[in-house]
């Protein structure tokens, strides 16, 4: 099934895999430079993350009129956005009018999963092949694939035996669950749990939720959107957007932060944290310090204060202890943000299974079997994450002729120059690949700046009559070094993240994001692209 075609079919400048906010946007840029280009898209719809995760309750945490395409004026300026989050289907709705804003959609397959991509070094070609054995070729191939695009259904021994209806947050039924009635089971914590659980105890009889880390969460304080300050902020538009490339995380309003949390009173530290709280999201938590990420100390004080936060508000000091997040500092692993969590846990009809303490021992006919204990359900969900950010990659056979598959190269873990090219697979590229910001950014910032460079990249090319580029192996093991020691210098590696693979068995241990700021790394980018490239191997 697509939405494009012909009954044959011409070679392409550019092949995109993925038709979410980086691969629509790729599409938009190819285009503009005089390059055709395809989308081969595994799902039935465009939108790619906010296609696929229609759980309760699933909304965007960074603010709406932030997250959105900088690109064109008029698009930002002309969208209304009905609340201060998006939710998913007011992003998707969001998504699929940017599709036929800029005609996009005629250059998009559905239906289509890449299985294998292979690079011809002779022809100069990469040949793409979906599942169903369709073929396409192209100079260029770049992945839209996503960070969090692979959901990891956990192996519980006798999950195909359950008698009732299961469901993976990531893999949502599109016409939506009804819970009403039903008991449910709940299993994970993270960040799309702790969006769905409240949502779900509403209509469930009871709902066990079984919690094996607990994790920060914070208050979205989300509302509709308040006119004066949407318009207030379009106002500003391109001040922001601008401010916002050279702030850590892509978002204005939050430059990198000059005081130490250890430097000032703790009275006044104090306010400064329930101002934060009171003001909702998770930004403001991130940079209110600059040794927040970097010192033990600075970062216990503000863990502390969210642990407080947790047991004022669970009545249950038993149960709130279960929930206060003590073996990982605050901002390590992915922050959350929540409407009505921790509340939720006050309910009669909700219980916290702890399966720390006694595991998960296999999924009955009728429920759930921890070590220490049976639980009946009718229904299961399970937000257990995903193979994140090389876990859509690995499951295509991307590989050179004659050559190893990148899941065999990355077998160690992944290796790439600046987050967007791997050294051994020429005229390839990653949108928000592992060694970038990507998921410690403004998502769509990052998608905008990656794709932006390798746009420039395509022209500098063409212009000088290159019909290759490909990263030095030097250049890759530099940055890899370089990204590592960026993270070794904070506390990110003291949590067991999926930022490191930690959720997904046997993947190895390696933080993979880049987490020295979108203004530092998109100033590395532009100094290697006016130093000629530097790192990379051009040719004819």
């Amino acid at each position: 099934m697509s939405e494009a075609g012909s009954d044959r079919e011409p070679e392409l400048d550019v092949v995109i895999v993925g038709a979410g906010l980086g691969g629509l946007y790729a599409l938009h840029r190819m285009r503009a430079i005089g390059m055709t280009a395809r989308v081969y898209e595994a799902g039935g719809g465009i939108g790619g993350t906010w296609f696929w995760n229609r759980y309760p309750g699933a909304r965007c945490d960074i603010e709406s009129l932030e997250y959105s395409y900088a690109f064109d004026d008029a698009l930002q300026q002309e969208w209304k956005w009905p609340e201060r989050y998006g939710a998913q289907p007011d992003i998707l709705r969001y998504i699929e009018h940017v599709a036929d804003r800029f005609d996009l959609r005629r250059d998009v397959r559905l239906d289509a999963r890449i299985a294998t991509a292979v690079y011809d070094r002779d022809a100069n070609r990469w040949t793409l092949t979906t599942a169903d054995g369709e073929a396409v070729t192209a100079r260029f191939c770049i992945m839209a694939t996503g960070n969090l695009s692979t959901p990891r259904v956990p192996d519980f021994p006798g999950l195909e035996r359950f008698r009732g209806r299961w469901y993976h947050s990531g893999l949502w039924p599109a016409e939506g669950v009804d819970f009403t009635g039903l008991r449910v089971g709940v299993v994970g914590t993270g960040s799309t749990a702790i969006q769905m659980i409240p949502l779900i105890a509403q209509q469930a009889r009871h709902l066990h939720v079984f919690q094996r880390t607990a994790n920060f969460s914070l208050p979205a304080r989300n509302q509709p959107m308040d006119p004066e300050f949407e318009r207030a902020f379009k106002a500003e538009y391109r001040r922001r957007r601008e401010e916002a490339k050279r702030t850590p995380v892509g978002v204005s309003g939050f430059l990198a932060p000059t005081r130490s949390a250890l430097a000032i009173p703790a009275e006044e530290r104090e306010r400064r944290y329930e101002e934060l709280w009171q003001q909702g999201g998770t930004i403001g938590f991130l940079t209110s310090f600059k040794d927040f990420l970097l010192d033990e100390a600075a970062n216990e004080t503000a863990a502390e204060f969210v642990r407080r936060k947790i047991r004022s508000i669970v009545r249950d000091p038993a149960v709130a202890e279960l929930l206060a997040p003590k073996d990982h500092p605050i901002g390590s692993k992915r922050l959350c943000l929540d409407t009505g969590y921790y509340e939720t846990y006050n309910r009669d009809n909700v219980t916290l299974v702890d399966v720390r303490s006694a595991p998960i021992r296999e999924i009955t006919e009728t429920g759930i079997r921890t070590a220490a204990a049976e639980y009946e359900l009718d229904a299961m969900a399970f937000a257990t994450g995903f193979d994140a950010m090389t876990g859509a990659l690995r499951e295509i056979d991307i590989r050179v002729a004659g050559g190893p598959a990148l899941s065999e190269v990355w077998k160690a873990g992944p290796r790439t120059y600046l987050g967007l090219t791997i050294p051994g697979f020429p005229n390839f590229f990653v949108i928000t690949g592992p060694g970038s910001p990507g998921v410690k950014s403004q998502m769509i910032h990052s998608i905008e700046q990656h794709t932006d460079w390798i746009a420039d990249c395509l022209v500098h090319l063409r212009g000088r009559q290159l019909a290759r580029i490909e990263p030095e192996p030097a250049a890759s093991d530099a940055w890899v070094a370089h990204v590592n020691a960026v993270a070794d210098a904070t506390l990110y590696p003291r949590a067991d993240s999926w930022y490191m693979g930690a959720n997904i068995p046997g993947k190895p241990r390696v933080f993979m994001p880049y987490v020295g700021g979108v203004g530092a790394y998109r100033a590395k980018c532009e100094e290697v692209a006016a130093d000629n490239y530097r790192g990379f191997a051009l040719s004819r």
